[in-house]
């Protein structure tokens, strides 16, 4: 089990990240309260190998800030956020949540992780739209981190 300097077990949070994006699919498709697909994801998935704590703290960041999410992206894409690939809107919300957010959690490796989620579960070169654009939005909300 790989862990990082505090402690954090990064197989478990990167199957966290991989599981809040099928629960944010899931949620942007079927129009259900978070907390009914959160439920839903407990007794569906295989949960106890994720980050459970941080797979919470993803879905409900997205869905109290997805106004403020989708106006962050919305400067970076080439049509409406409603519009995108509904994975690569998932991916694109929870990177930018943790980015906004999640200021402990380094634009690296949300970027990567984004990219890697897009690969598994997107279209064959959606993982390319995804990492322009967050690419773009980390210049914007990490510039010192990006810089340095």
């Amino acid at each position: 089990m790989k862990t990082g300097s505090e402690g954090i077990d990064l197989a478990a949070r990167s199957r966290a990240r991989r599981r809040a994006l099928q629960a944010v699919y899931a949620w942007q498709i079927g129009g259900s309260r978070m907390n009914a697909v959160i439920d839903q994801f407990r007794h569906e998935q295989d949960m106890e190998v994720a980050d459970l704590e941080y797979f919470e703290d993803l879905l409900h960041g997205v869905e109290r800030h997805v106004a403020a999410i989708d106006e962050a992206i919305k400067p970076y894409v080439d049509r409406e956020v409603e519009q995108i690939d509904p994975i690569e809107r998932a991916a694109l919300r929870l990177a930018t949540y943790e980015l906004k957010y999640r200021p402990d959690v380094p634009y690296r490796v949300i970027i990567n992780e984004a990219i890697e989620v897009t690969k598994r579960f997107g279209a064959d070169h959606g993982h390319s739209y995804v990492n322009g654009v967050l690419d773009k939005l980390a210049g914007s909300l990490r510039s010192t981190e990006k810089r340095g």
